[in-house]
């Protein structure tokens, strides 16, 4: 699968206007929380500005595991408005199986982000992105499995008061020599409640080793303490025999309250 070429060329045509700020970027940086959803968002972190997004994950009765336990982190940095950095790992994962317990480390992928058209009262937001694995694990996957490349397209909308996260996603997953394509569809839809924002989510991945299909129900809370915390609560029930029955996660989203750099005149990055 030649995704890489794909990707870098996309990225590279709209390199050219960076001068321009992505629509919507806050003069007062917040954060832009990816988590807890399945689904990324199409907007970008603020630019310059380190975001943290930890949490802790509970899951069990699926086909690798009865119980597993994962904490997540996720880095993020936009370099300018059109382009964002990430690195997301598994720091530890603490399984189950067969009345056998093991820990491990997990994962760890290294990715992408740029805005192909930037949002605004009457368009999407709509990106691309690129991730790749950099360290591979022996911890027992979830049902989504673990993808050696993936590459998405990435849409969010705000209507009517519900904010919309849309993802496609196709991915490379590798058993031994052999190679396969995975597929998958994300949507998020959420809504604020006074301080709290209420989000539910679909998702689907194919799952091309084991010839089935993985669909789940994602459901969450979340709060901001302030513009550059937030934290969150939620679970995921999987709705197929191959999917990870039960999903529990709490954990927040942190942004780095100073500019890793000094931005110059007339040059918003």
């Amino acid at each position: 699968m030649k995704i890489v070429p794909i990707c870098v060329l996309f990225i590279l045509s709209f390199l050219a206007p960076l001068g321009r700020a992505q629509s919507g970027t806050p003069s007062a940086p917040e954060a832009n929380p990816g988590r807890p959803t399945v689904s990324t968002p199409a907007t970008l972190t603020p630019v310059g500005y380190l975001q943290f997004e930890n949490g802790v994950l509970f899951a069990e009765d699926s086909t690798e595991f009865s119980k597993r336990i994962g904490v997540g982190q996720v880095t993020k940095l936009s370099v300018v408005p059109r382009l964002e950095l990430f690195l997301q790992s598994e720091p530890l994962v603490i399984s189950q199986s067969k009345d056998q317990a093991a820990a491990h480390e997990g994962d760890v992928f290294a990715g992408v982000q740029s805005v192909l058209f930037a949002g605004d009262e009457s368009r999407p937001t709509v990106s691309i992105s690129y991730v790749r694995r950099v360290h591979a694990s022996v911890a027992p996957e979830l049902d989504v499995g673990t993808f050696r490349q993936s590459t998405s397209i990435l849409l969010s909308e705000d209507i009517k008061g519900f904010h919309f996260d849309t993802n496609g996603i196709l991915a490379e997953q590798v058993q031994g020599d052999v190679r396969r394509a995975q597929f998958g569809q994300t949507l998020s839809i959420s809504h604020s409640l006074g301080k709290f924002t209420i989000s539910g989510e679909v998702w689907h991945f194919s799952q091309p080793f084991d010839k089935g299909n993985t669909v789940g129900n994602l459901w969450a809370v979340s709060r901001a303490l302030r513009k550059k915390l937030v934290v969150d609560a939620g679970f995921n029930h999987g709705l197929t025999k191959t999917s990870t029955r039960w999903e529990t996660f709490v954990g927040f989203t942190y942004l780095l309250p100073h500019r890793l750099w000094t931005a110059r005149p007339g040059f918003l990055p």
